[in-house]
């Protein structure tokens, strides 16, 4: 089942009397439970794109249906219930708040959601998000006392404690090393795994790889769409530890 249908849609913004056509007909299904990467270079489109799909602007023209309902129907308190509830966003810079705890920073869209929650539930609901990315044990630090890694993990649980039904991120390992963004990809595929719609935008190519499915923009269209096999970050990641099991070794041996 499509969770997300495009149909022609296209994105034009005016300056003065200069129109830039940002998109340019897209067509697009996403279908629930997969793991897709958006690419493209800069200018290609994408995060215009990924705009649309979080519901955070609307096309010039063409149809955007989320969840078999068409999203130019929705009233702004639709909208904004659709951003708090349906899709979860990742950034690449984190936009958590300083003065606040991860635990806090977590909590934060249960405190906008209108499910009308008690401050337990809200609380518990918010620890067990920290305990799926592996930070329970840090839920009383404020973001400047977490690796870059780390912050990135609570933004995922930030996103994750409405139990939304998609994804979204914005180039989420853009700002982390190369080992941070294996382990970051790793909790995305084991949360697709569970049934969780990934959509990811991306211009690292090492980064799509991991996903499914792979589409790419230029110049506001999309030029290709492949269904791949993708590489599984936790077998990255143990061929890492051995490498520098094997790395000390030689160390201790010199």
């Amino acid at each position: 089942m499509g969770i997300v249908k495009l149909h022609k849609i296209t994105r034009t913004y005016r300056t003065g009397t200069v129109a830039v056509d940002a998109l340019r007909g897209i067509d697009l299904e996403i279908r629930e439970g997969v793991f897709a990467s958006i690419m493209g270079a800069s200018g290609s489109g994408k995060s215009t794109l990924m705009n649309i799909l979080g519901c955070l602007d609307q096309p010039t023209s063409g149809t955007f249906h989320l969840d078999g309902e068409d999203v130019s129907t929705f009233t702004k308190n639709r909208l904004a219930n659709v951003r708090n509830r349906t899709i979860g966003f990742v950034f690449q810079s984190f936009h958590l708040l300083p003065r606040t705890s991860a635990l806090e920073n977590v909590e934060l869209p249960l405190l906008y959601s209108d499910d009308h929650l008690s401050w337990k539930d809200i609380h518990n609901r918010a620890m067990n998000a920290l305990e799926i990315v592996g930070l329970a044990d840090r839920a009383k630090h404020n973001p400047n006392e977490l690796s870059g890694g780390q912050q990135q993990r609570v933004a995922i649980a930030r996103a994750l404690v409405t139990e939304p039904k998609i994804l979204l991120a914005d180039e989420p390992t853009g700002n982390l090393d190369s080992r941070t963004s294996l382990e970051i990809i790793d909790i995305f595929q084991t949360l697709n795994r569970e049934g969780l719609t990934i959509l990811m935008v991306t211009h690292e190519s090492d980064i799509a790889r991991f996903s499914e499915r792979i589409i790419t923009l230029r110049d506001g269209l999309i030029i290709s769409d492949k269904r791949v096999e993708p590489v599984q970050a936790q077998t990255a990641l143990e061929n890492w530890k051995e490498q520098d099991a094997v790395e000390i070794e030689n160390e201790v041996t010199l």
